[in-house]
This record gives C-alpha cells, sequence and structure tokens, in this order.
C-alpha cells in the first residue's frame, strides 16, 4: 500500500518537469521570453533548474519503490 502514494507522486513530479523542460526549450528555440518582465537567459535557467528538479524528485520517488 505504501507504494502506491510513491508512484503517483513519482509520476506527478515527472510529467511537470517533462512538461516544463519541453516547454522552456520550445520558448528558448522561438527566441520568445519565458518568464515576462525577467531576462531571458535568467528566466530560462529558473526554470531550466526546477524542471530538473522536478524530473530528480519524481526518480527518486520511483526509486523509493
Amino acid at each position: 500500500m505504501e507504494s502506491v502514494p510513491a508512484i503517483f507522486t513519482g509520476t506527478v513530479f515527472f510529467l511537470f518537469g517533462a512538461a516544463l523542460l519541453g516547454w522552456t526549450t520550445v520558448r528558448v528555440r522561438h527566441r520568445e521570453p519565458v518568464a515576462l518582465g525577467l531576462p531571458r537567459i535568467v528566466s530560462a535557467t529558473v526554470a531550466t533548474l526546477a524542471a530538473v528538479t522536478a524530473l530528480t524528485v519524481g526518480v527518486w520517488c520511483f526509486g523509493r519503490l
């Protein structure tokens, strides 16, 4: 029973991280701002770090099974 919350949480973090990384990649390739009001490099870096962190937490949750 303890594996069900880990699977759900891992899936949520993994999907969020993958979607954020894909969205950031598309925005940067089209030379559009990732976040309004911030320089493109700063916002892309912060979004990429958040995506990689979410992917890492998702993998960690799956590793706890």
